[in-house]
């Protein structure tokens, strides 16, 4: 541990608990300090690991301990940000730091999802797009502004899609904090990047939309064949891409920016997989979102809803690929429509269960509906209501089972009425139109 801040074995006392920890080990250094691992002794008198996060004496602030203790004392919106806990002084070293947890070793960062480093499944990249909707939202509810949204900033598990995000010591109340901390070139909101405005829960929201897009589409939403115009990438030329000359790469109304074939392919081979009604959010944030922050950029809420919605779409192909159904053009989503991206085949496209008359589950084997489905509470995921289940003999007949204590009627086209209770399965035929005690539903096919 040479030439690093703390030293292996030297105790650290925390500021607000008088829990004393103890330097395990260098997890590694940034910009503003470095971070360790340590280990302290808990209130159930266990021994427990944490992230201890050790300042620079150059950034070591007094403004930086205070925003620090307010953080600390707000406690965190969600489990999903390693939040700081409590503060710690380092006298000898004229600095201080903040206790966290530790990251899981599962979990890994989005660059290296975007640089190709790990894969993962449609469906998990709609669970961490659901997730980190769900945890700003969270955030800014709290009427504070996280101000460097960006891929160093989120990490995930490629094996379930769930999410953590670090660094929140930036983190401050919307409208106020250090000017010395903009953002992430790229992730800016134009506006920022032109020297026009600080960070707000506005310019979050842009920067969630370019993290998102970067997440489904592996691409940066604005570099396309304007960047070909620039000798080389330097500062004048990310100020023009990102801050006074933006263009969508699909802006349907300027065609100037599109992806360079041989270049851009990520985008090109991805942007027409998803459904119409996701593009189209996409399209509404970088067009309209570029130039109104106010009324433009595209809400977190309404990234839950879209993310949620994109995961009861996938169809799975039987090379074993994820697709979406679009429920605009009837058929899965792609280059060309109702063919596999990966096989080139066509998959058969399991039934749907259309619900209220606009929300559509698609029935793979093994899908489970639960109450953010069947009427109950929104995103309410903790126990399913209903299971596709496959006939033991005939894999072809595929049925719904009532997985919940609540019995359900099925109205057959032909006027016959069947109940459904705990346990039960039902058909799905077509047309066959199925009451929940909270909802009504009607499968397709």
């Amino acid at each position: 541990m040479a030439g690093t801040l703390l030293s292996q074995g030297e105790d650290i006392s925390l500021a607000a608990s008088g829990i004393t920890c103890r330097v395990e080990h260098l997890l590694g250094a940034g910009g503003q300090g470095e971070v360790f691992q340590v280990s302290a002794l808990t209130a159930d008198g266990s021994l427990q690991p944490f992230a201890f996060k050790c300042y620079f004496s150059r950034v070591a602030s007094k403004e930086q301990w205070e925003a620090l203790s307010a953080l600390v004392e707000l406690g965190s919106p969600s489990a999903r940000f390693l939040w700081p806990q409590d503060l710690a002084e380092i006298p000898q070293l004229r600095t201080f730091g903040y206790l966290m947890d530790l990251r899981d070793e599962r979990f890994v960062g989005l660059t290296d999802l975007v640089r190709r480093q790990v894969s993962t499944t449609f469906r998990c990249l709609t669970t961490a797009g659901f997730q980190l909707a769900d945890s700003f939202l969270a955030l800014h509810s709290r009427g504070l502004c996280y101000r460097d949204i960006s891929l160093g900033n989120v990490f995930f598990d490629p094996a379930d899609g769930d999410v953590l995000i670090c660094d929140n010591d930036n983190v401050a109340i919307d409208g106020q904090g250090h000017e010395s901390v903009l953002g992430t070139t790229g992730f800016m909101a134009p506006e920022i990047e032109r020297m026009d405005a600080l960070p707000s829960t506005r310019t979050d929201l842009y920067s969630l939309a370019v993290l998102l897009f970067l997440l489904f589409v592996n691409h940066h939403p604005l570099i396309g064949r304007h960047e070909l115009a620039f000798p080389c990438l330097d500062q004048a030329a990310f100020k023009s891409l990102y801050g006074t000359d933006p263009v969508f790469v699909f802006d349907p109304e300027d065609e100037s920016n599109r992806p360079e074939p041989g270049v851009h392919d990520n985008a090109l081979t991805l942007w027409p997989l998803y459904p119409i009604f996701f593009r189209d959010l996409f399209t509404r944030a970088f067009t309209e979102g570029l130039h109104d922050p106010v009324d433009g950029r595209v809400r977190e809420s309404t990234w839950k809803s879209a993310t949620a919605r994109l995961q009861d779409s996938i169809v799975r192909c039987g090379c074993g690929a994820e697709s979406f159904f679009d429920d605009e053009i009837g058929t899965i989503a792609g280059l060309i429509p109702g063919r596999c991206w990966a096989c080139q085949g066509t998959p058969l496209i399991p039934p749907r269960l259309r619900l209220g008359g606009r929300k559509v589950v698609v029935l793979n084997p093994g899908t489970a509906l639960y109450a953010h489905h069947l009427g109950g509470d929104l995103y309410d995921y903790s126990a399913p209501l209903a299971e596709v289940s496959v006939h033991p003999v005939d894999p072809r007949i595929q049925g719904l089972q009532n997985v919940s204590e609540e019995a359900w009627e099925a109205d057959e086209p032909d006027g016959i009425t069947h109940h459904v209770m705990p346990g039960r399965s039902v058909r799905l035929r077509s047309g066959i139109k199925i009451r929940f005690p909270r909802a009504d539903g009607t499968v397709e096919t």
